[in-house]
């Protein structure tokens, strides 16, 4: 999970942007150029003052008209050429910047496609979507502007005060005693605005998540009359959300104010200093001009100290919530092309299988303990057993979705451990008892299950998984199924995931009760198909009903993380109390649920909700 404001409060926000330097290093002459430009156009408008100076001590003084235009002309030349350097600042980074957003953006998509299963089971998807969307932005942002401009005004104020105290010393130190309590005040500033950034932007990843998960669930908020439950649930977030933007804007406030009081009033008091001077005759009419045109002049850069550090802070916050994601390690892969064969046992084998999850209680049970299984080649085994007994978590071991904690998996004799990820998911197929669908056609969703599978294993897989009814479909295999798949049934997504699982012909192949949704008639077929197809491969199917059973050569029963039983089903009827007490629970479900099946099958066909 993403870790508390508090506990980035001692992390220094340089050390934190330091880190963008890989994205940054490719466009570096850029930004380095566009930092130049920006100080040439600060310090032209440094030069202005000079200007007035000259034009007061000589044409004004000296009436001469002609002397004041020509003033006026450099000043107007000098404003062009400001304004001019300013867009071509903005147009050195801006197709750049837009480019790092794009890079940080894939990258952070392609390193969330490698996290372990484990990773997304903790987290929220919207504290995920906010770091790939608004962080991001934010980034982009600072490296535009606040990273560019706390240098050039840095460096704009260091040459207005040289000119001022070239002008005038005793003004200049005048102007520079709110410098030391300033640098205080940003100090404060930074510490408790870094604290209100962090807290704000992993709200809106909380609120990120309330939205999509209302979104995705609207049939269930809607089915259960829960709009109200969502909204206040929504609303409580959202006024936390703006308290905290508000103590991030009173933070900004004060800090602006402060920053725009104690350079007026020093201005204020040079003023005044000025002015005697002038009387007394020991300072220029035209060097209080300049002095107060060059110290009005640095205004800007004063007083944006504190929005260029708000913005600094966000975007130092946005840089840790990015690399709390990227620095978590990507799932462990095979050294080499991992194809050493470790036994010569064929087919699918559990040797002494463990499991726990890696952010379970050390001292707790494991959910998996010596599981011993062997699966023969060609053989279809099915997995039996209690609600929350392991079968689920045991069919995940086999791609890999979960790392064993102990013992090994071999597919052929060789140990899944040892295999490069890309590869074992070629040898292995799933379906999961959710089935999930992409916003994609029908045929996409279908073909994600092989790389470079054609039309004609596309239709071999819909038949085999008793998909016909996309074809009539609005488009066919065309049809945009939706978000989620939620434009179609239930027993019509589980086909087409059964579907994705066959379509590659794997030599492996896991069901996890691929026939839940389906009603009796139409599981009928979709069994009668799936024999020829588990007839060529070898298979582990999680099965909660007898006629999921009978698919299997063979039935293991998971009891207590350990495999307790395995036989034919009526050798387990015959020796398994608990064997057959699971049975005989499905089989009374079934009856109860016969008297309706064949109208669930008709309405089912002609759905496309």
């Amino acid at each position: 999970m993403p870790e508390t404001p508090a506990e980035h409060t001692d992390r220094s926000a340089v050390r934190s942007l330091l880190r963008l330097w890989p994205y940054v290093r490719p466009i570096r002459l850029r930004l380095f150029s566009a930092a130049f430009v920006a100080v040439l156009a600060s310090c032209l408008g440094l030069v202005i003052p000079l200007v007035l100076k000259w034009m007061v001590d000589g044409p004004v003084a000296g009436r001469d008209p002609g002397g004041v235009w020509l003033g006026a002309l450099y000043l107007l030349l000098l404003g062009l050429a400001e304004a001019g350097l300013f867009g071509l600042r903005r147009w050195l980074v801006a197709r750049p910047l837009a480019g790092v957003e794009a890079s940080m953006r894939a990258d952070l998509y392609r390193h969330m496609q490698r996290l372990p299963v484990a990773f997304h089971d903790r987290w929220p998807s919207g504290q995920l979507l906010s770091r790939g969307t608004t962080d991001l932005t934010l980034l982009r942002m600072f490296l535009a502007f606040p990273l560019t401009f706390l240098f050039v005004n840095a460096t704009t104020i260091l040459v207005g005060f040289v000119i001022l105290f070239d002008q005038a010393w005793s003004l200049g130190l005048v102007l520079l005693a709110p410098a030391v309590p300033l640098v205080i005040l940003c100090s404060l500033f930074e510490t408790k605005y870094s604290v209100a950034a962090r807290g704000a932007q992993d709200q809106v990843g909380d609120l990120t998540t309330v939205v999509e998960e209302s979104v995705l669930g609207i049939r269930i908020v809607k089915g259960f009359g829960r709009h109200r439950s969502q909204a206040l649930a929504f609303h409580a977030l959202s006024r936390r959300l703006r308290g905290t933007e508000l103590v991030k804007a009173r933070l900004l406030a004060g800090i602006w104010a402060l920053i725009t009081t104690l350079p007026e009033l020093a201005i204020g008091a040079a003023l005044v200093l000025g002015t005697v001077q002038v009387a007394d005759g020991a300072l220029s009419a035209g060097t209080l001009v300049a002095f107060l045109s060059t110290a009005l002049a640095l205004r800007w850069p004063v007083e944006s100290i504190g929005f260029l550090l708000a913005m600094s802070q966000e975007s130092a916050t946005a840089t840790e919530r990015y690399f709390e994601v990227m620095d978590v390690a990507q799932e462990r892969d095979a050294d080499g092309d991992g194809r050493a064969r470790v036994s010569d046992e064929p087919g699918m084998v559990f040797e002494g299988v463990e499991f726990r999850y890696p952010d379970a209680d050390p001292a707790s049970a494991p959910v998996l303990a010596r599981v011993d299984l062997r699966v023969r080649p060609g053989e279809t085994m099915a997995l039996v057993g209690a609600t929350g007994s392991g079968k689920t978590t045991l069919t995940a071991l086999v791609p890999r979705l979960h790392e064993v904690t102990a013992g090994r998996i071999t597919l052929d004799g060789e140990d899944i451990a040892g295999m490069a990820r890309p590869r074992l998911r070629e040898l292995v197929s799933v379906a999961f008892e959710e089935p999930t669908l992409f916003s994609a056609t029908v045929g996409e969703n279908v073909l994600m299950g092989a790389e470079g599978a054609g039309e004609e294993e596309l239709r071999r897989a819909l038949s085999v998984a008793q998909a016909d009814f996309v074809h009539d479909l609005p488009h066919g295999l065309d049809t945009q199924v939706g978000e989620q798949g939620l434009s179609l049934s239930g027993g019509q997504r589980q086909r087409l995931a059964l579907a994705r699982a066959v379509v590659g012909r794997p030599r492996f192949l896991v069901l996890d009760d691929p026939l839940s949704a389906l009603d009796v008639h139409t599981e009928t077929r979709v069994e009668a198909a799936l024999r020829q197809v588990l007839a060529r491969t070898t298979a582990v199917v999680v099965a909660h009903r007898p006629s999921t059973v009978m698919l299997a050569d063979r039935v293991a029963l998971l009891s207590g993380g350990r495999i307790s039983a395995v036989g034919t089903h009526q050798e387990l009827l015959r020796t398994s109390a608990e064997y057959a007490w699971l049975m005989s629970g499905a089989t009374e479900a079934g009856a109860g649920q016969g008297s309706s099946a064949a109208e669930d099958a008709t309405a089912e066909e002609g759905s496309t909700r």
